[in-house]
């Protein structure tokens, strides 16, 4: 980065251990991981200055981190020409506040699709489930085995096994008790 930003006149580069003079620091990674975070964040507490991140990936939940780590810009690595580069720089050392409205509306979408995948799967617990489930949840709850829940309610073992499965895919939670957890959570049980 510093030999492809060296050759623009109005962008002086200066070594990255220096604080003096620095007004944005460009960042480059293959993929934006947990390690690249890292880095991110100590050169944020060091330094205090917008950063304009040159990657290709962005790994699941990166988007977040990158705005806290002060991330101005963006630029995919097959993109980042020293024009674009420069030009990234330069609107982040004139506006360098915080993120461009681009940013944050990608931003906003990925915490709009994680609330609607995750924390919201299908809208409130009692319309989420069906009473064929809620009966298998209470039966659960009360420590009944597959067997014991299949003879209760006239269903066959297979058939309990697949309401218990869909009720946790669906609501992503991971084993019999974390279903039964949500469900008294809920006030569905």
């Amino acid at each position: 980065m510093a030999d492809l930003l060296d050759t623009r006149a109005a962008v002086r580069v200066v070594d990255g251990r220096t604080r003096e003079g620095t007004d944005v620091v460009v960042a480059a990674f293959d993929r934006f991981s947990t390690e690249a975070v890292t880095a991110l964040r100590a050169v944020t507490a060091k330094l205090g200055k917008p950063i304009v991140l040159v990657t290709d990936r962005i790994e699941e939940g990166g988007l977040a981190a990158a705005v806290a780590c002060r991330v101005v810009a963006i630029l995919p690595r097959s993109a980042a020409t020293d024009a674009r580069v420069a030009e990234s720089v330069r609107v982040a050392a004139s506006a360098g506040t915080g993120p461009p409205p681009d940013l944050l509306d990608r931003l906003a979408e990925h915490a709009e699709r994680l609330h609607r995948e995750m924390l919201a799967p299908s809208g409130p617990a009692a319309a989420a489930l069906s009473s064929r489930e809620i009966d298998v949840l209470r039966l659960m709850a009360d420590g009944l085995d597959t067997g014991e829940i299949a003879t209760e309610l006239s269903y066959s073992e297979r058939t309990v096994k697949n309401i218990i499965y869909s009720v946790t895919d669906r609501l992503r939670l991971r084993n019999r008790s974390h279903a039964v957890a949500y469900a008294i959570r809920e006030g569905v049980i």
